[in-house]
């Protein structure tokens, strides 16, 4: 798809944090909450903006384990695999969740960029375990099939907002 990337929301972003190197970090956050993952039409475009290189602004978005290159889904799912959580079955969550999704380790988001599933090392949680969070809203004691179940849920509820 060869289209023109439109920087108005752009702008709007550098100018609301200001023009100087001291506000990359907000002006890629603010851009990623929009977007959900950092354009790589951004780079040339804010490193002109704020006068720093481009190379500086992608080794600042690439360091930082939040910010994101690749397109993520309306929901981000985050399947914890601490400690407490592995000992008590996190891991067939997660298949199970791959499996309804059509996902794997190397592919993280759905097609229709509606599902992004991760895996990571502590929710901090642990007294809930197994613990997954869906854009940041923690759901306790989960099971495959509630997992299931929340997918489910989570699909429909993106349909009849869609509609």
């Amino acid at each position: 798809m060869n289209r023109e990337f439109d920087y108005s929301v752009v702008d709007g972003i550098i100018d609301g944090n200001g023009r100087k190197i001291s506000s990359v970090i907000s002006i890629l956050q603010d851009i990623q909450e929009h977007y959900r993952y950092l354009p790589r039409e951004i780079f040339p475009y804010l490193a002109d903006a704020v006068a720093v290189s481009e190379a500086r602004i992608y080794s600042v978005a690439t360091f930082y384990e939040n910010f994101s290159l690749e397109p993520k889904g309306l929901y981000v799912v985050k399947v914890c695999d601490g400690t407490a959580c592995h000992v008590r079955r996190s891991i067939p969550i997660l298949n199970r969740l791959r499996s309804d999704l059509g996902l794997s380790e190397r592919k993280v988001t759905t097609d229709d960029l509606l599902f992004t599933l991760e895996t990571v090392s502590c929710l901090g949680a642990c007294g809930l375990a197994p613990v997954l969070t869906v854009n940041d809203k923690v759901y306790p004691a989960v099971t495959p099939d509630k997992a299931s179940q929340l997918v489910k849920s989570l699909r429909e509820e993106a349909t009849h907002a869609a509609a």
